[in-house]
């Protein structure tokens, strides 16, 4: 959902991956209701492991939980969002996860690196 928003919201000034410590492989179908809701098509999107972020030293990495899964991926920022994972939560739940994350990546989108 992050990828989805933040490619959405930053249109295309900013280079976005996503991608997370035990990817599935597919999108999990509440996140794909979540972001239709939004009118953003996630239908297509794989889950990515962390192997396939471009290695590089990125701007900001967001991090949400991975720990020690992600420390080869070199940033100037980090950020760690405690965010739990909306799969098993209610719909009204995990539309209030979608809407915290949404506005995290709109502030975060905000900021111009140094």
């Amino acid at each position: 959902m992050a990828e989805a928003v933040a490619t959405h919201f930053s249109q295309g000034t900013w280079e976005v991956w996503s991608a997370g410590s035990c990817p599935s492989g597919s999108v999990h179908p509440v996140a794909v209701q979540l972001m239709k809701e939004l009118g953003l098509d996630v239908s297509q999107q794989h889950s990515k492991g962390v192997e396939a972020v471009p290695k590089r030293s990125w701007d900001y990495v967001v991090t949400m939980g991975c720990g020690e899964a992600c420390p080869s991926v070199s940033a100037r920022h980090r950020l760690d969002w405690a965010i739990p994972d909306p799969v098993g939560l209610s719909l009204n739940e995990a539309r209030a996860i979608r809407d915290d994350l949404m506005a995290r990546v709109q502030a975060l989108l905000e900021v111009r690196p140094e």
